[in-house]
């Protein structure tokens, strides 16, 4: 268990994804992994991209998904128990009968898996509600005393997710994602957000390169409590570190007392909330 004091040190596998091939995509992660964990200091978390195992081939996708996400939890299991690091996964395609998920791992590192969670936001932009199946259920996952919620890269512009998540005990979110061009702007402010509003550190893995006349920005990125960036990645490919202190958390919820002056009893508003995700004007 994390003692009082210590930091966690997080590396970002910030990699480029060949679209449709989830063999050469796992090999190449490997490697990327392998490289992280020689760093100094070694790192206690990695953690990788969306969809790393597929890229954003849907139309494909009932194809070359990991039924049951069987390779994928082997593969990750195996590589946290020989490292002795703590992974969370990214997200990888999975095939669940013959439904297809955006699905998260989570492994300690004895490679038990401690968690799993599929993205609750499909993006529309992507087409993603027509290939995949959105999941139902909030998760968080704990790392050795600090808990973290989940979180899929859509998932950010829904601040509601990130709140539920912090008021039930979260002290960092973690967010991977294929976030591409032009939209680098909404991707740091909206991170910054989750994290100053929340008061919790944000960490998050997004990919670089191509793929079908996108351009993907990585800038992964580590933001602490009071929104100031620990690390960020560049747009190519590297691995991004940084430490994160449970403590830091304890510490400026202390100091600003967000959640013990919220009001919720006058924020729900679902009749409002229904007429404009109907496209009616609020008032």
């Amino acid at each position: 268990m994390t003692q009082r004091g210590k930091t966690l040190a997080v590396a970002l596998i910030q990699a480029d994804i060949e679209i449709g091939r989830p063999q050469a995509n796992k090999a190449h992660l490997g490697d990327l992994m392998e490289k992280a964990v020689q760093g100094d200091p070694k790192p206690d978390l990695l953690v990788l991209p969306e969809m790393w195992n597929t890229g954003y081939a849907l139309e494909q996708i009932q194809e070359i998904a990991d039924p049951g996400g069987e390779d994928t939890r082997e593969w990750l299991s195996s590589f946290a128990r020989r490292h002795g690091v703590m992974i969370v996964g990214g997200s990888a395609a999975v095939k669940i009968e013959d439904r297809i998920y955006n699905t998260m791992y989570a492994f300690d590192r004895t490679g038990r898996q401690i968690g799993a969670y599929s993205k609750l936001h499909l993006f529309r932009l992507m087409d993603e509600e027509k290939h995949l199946t959105a999941g139902s259920e909030l998760v968080k996952l704990e790392l050795e005393g600090l808990t973290a919620g989940a979180s899929i890269c859509y998932d950010i512009r829904f601040p509601e997710l990130a709140r539920s998540l912090a008021l039930d005990g979260a002290k960092m979110l973690i967010v991977p994602a294929e976030w591409p061009h032009p939209r680098l702007r909404h991707w740091r402010t909206l991170l910054a957000a989750r994290a100053i509003e929340n008061q919790m550190y944000v960490v998050a893995c997004n990919r670089v390169g191509s793929s079908r006349g996108t351009d993907f920005f990585g800038h992964s990125m580590i933001i602490d409590p009071w929104g100031e960036i620990v690390a960020e990645g560049g747009e190519t490919e590297e691995i991004v570190t940084g430490c994160v202190s449970p403590e830091l958390v304890d510490e400026v919820r202390g100091r600003i007392p967000v959640f013990a002056d919220r009001r919720p009893e006058l924020y729900a508003d679902r009749k409002r909330g229904a007429d404009i995700d109907q496209g009616s004007q609020p008032q």
